[in-house]
C-alpha cells in the first residue's frame, strides 16, 4: 500500500521531460534563423550605440584637416589608429559611425512611438466602432496616403527649418497610415470573437474590452508593422539628411555621412560604402527580427 502511495506521488517520465513554457519558446526563437541573425547584430548596433562615448577610439566632432581622407586599415595606407579611416575633415570613421548609430536608433523608435500611438488609435477606433467613426477614419487614411511622405516631409523641413527634433516629429506624423489600416483590419476581426462579446455581456466598459481583449489579440500584428516603421523611419531620415534637410552637421547620421563622401564616391568608395552598409544591415536585420517575433508568437506556430 505504502508502496502504491510512493509511486503516486512520483511524476512521471513524460512529466520529467516535458519542456516549461520558456524552454519551448526559446526553442522556437533559436531555431529561427532569420531572428537569430537579425536580433544578434541588432544587439551588437544597440551595444556600439549605447557605449560609444567609451568604445569610440576618437571624439567624432574633432576635426584635423592633416589626416583627410586617410583609408581604413584594410587600405593601403590604412592603420589601426583610424580603423574606418577618416572623412573630408579628417574626423574619425568609426566613432562618427558609433554616434551615428545613436542618431539612427534614436529617430527610427521615437517616429516609430509617435506614429504607432497615432495609427493604432485611429485603426482600432475604425474597427471596432464601425459605421461613421469607421468612414471618418478612413477617408483620414486615403488622404494620407495620397500624399508621399518624402515629398511632404522636404516641403516640412524646409519650411520650418531643420533638426534633429523636427525630423523626430515630421516623420512621426506622417508615417502612421500603415498602423492605422493594419490595426483597423485586424480589429474588425477581433470584435466579432466570442470572447469580445463574452465581455460586453458581463458589462465591461468599451475602454476595457479594447485594452484586455482587443489589443492582446492584435498585438503580433503591431510588433511587425512597429519593426517595419523603425526601418522606414531610418531610411527616411537617411533621405533627409542625404538631401540636406535632416539631422545637420556636425551631428553625426549615417545618411548624412553618404552625402558629405559623394563627391569622392569615385575615389574613395569606402566612405559611402562604410554607412550605406551600416544603413542596409540595420534595416534588415530590424525586418529580420519582426518577422521572426511575428513567427514565433503566432498561434499557429506555438506547438
Amino acid at each position: 500500500m505504502a508502496n502504491g502511495t510512493i509511486a503516486k506521488k512520483l511524476p512521471s517520465a513524460d512529466q520529467i521531460l516535458e519542456p516549461s513554457p520558456f524552454q519551448l519558446m526559446m526553442r522556437r526563437v533559436l531555431g529561427h534563423a532569420g531572428m537569430t541573425f537579425g536580433g544578434g547584430v541588432l544587439i551588437l548596433i544597440f551595444a556600439a550605440a549605447l557605449f560609444a562615448p567609451i568604445l569610440s577610439p576618437h571624439d567624432p566632432y574633432t576635426q584635423d584637416l592633416t589626416k583627410r581622407f586617410l583609408d581604413p586599415v584594410w587600405g593601403a595606407t590604412g592603420s589601426w589608429e583610424h580603423p574606418l579611416g577618416t572623412d573630408k575633415f579628417g574626423r574619425d570613421y568609426l566613432s562618427r559611425m558609433m554616434f551615428g548609430a545613436r542618431t539612427s536608433l534614436l529617430i527610427g523608435f521615437s517616429a516609430m512611438l509617435i506614429s504607432g500611438i497615432l495609427g493604432t488609435a485611429l485603426g482600432v477606433a475604425a474597427g471596432y466602432f464601425g459605421g461613421r467613426v469607421d468612414i471618418v477614419i478612413t477617408f483620414i487614411i486615403t488622404t494620407r496616403l495620397a500624399m508621399p511622405v518624402i515629398l511632404v516631409a522636404l516641403v516640412v523641413v524646409a519650411l520650418i527649418g531643420s533638426s534633429l527634433t523636427i525630423v523626430i516629429w515630421v516623420l512621426g506624423l506622417l508615417i502612421w497610415d500603415r498602423f492605422a489600416v493594419v490595426m483597423r483590419a485586424a480589429t474588425q476581426q477581433a470584435r466579432n470573437m466570442d470572447y469580445v462579446a463574452a465581455a460586453k455581456a458581463l458589462g465591461c466598459s468599451t475602454f476595457r474590452i479594447v485594452l484586455t481583449e482587443i489589443m492582446p489579440n492584435v498585438a503580433n500584428a503591431l510588433i511587425v508593422v512597429a519593426t517595419l516603421e523603425v526601418a522606414h523611419a531610418i531610411f527616411l531620415e537617411a533621405s533627409l539628411s542625404f538631401l540636406g534637410l535632416g539631422v545637420q552637421p556636425p551631428t553625426p547620421s549615417w545618411g548624412l555621412m553618404v552625402s558629405e563622401g559623394k563627391g569622392m564616391m569615385f575615389f574613395k568608395a569606402w566612405v559611402i560604402a562604410i554607412p550605406g552598409t551600416a544603413l542596409f544591415m540595420l534595416m534588415l536585420c530590424i525586418n529580420l527580427l519582426g518577422d521572426g517575433i511575428r513567427d514565433v508568437t503566432a498561434p499557429e506556430n506555438r506547438n
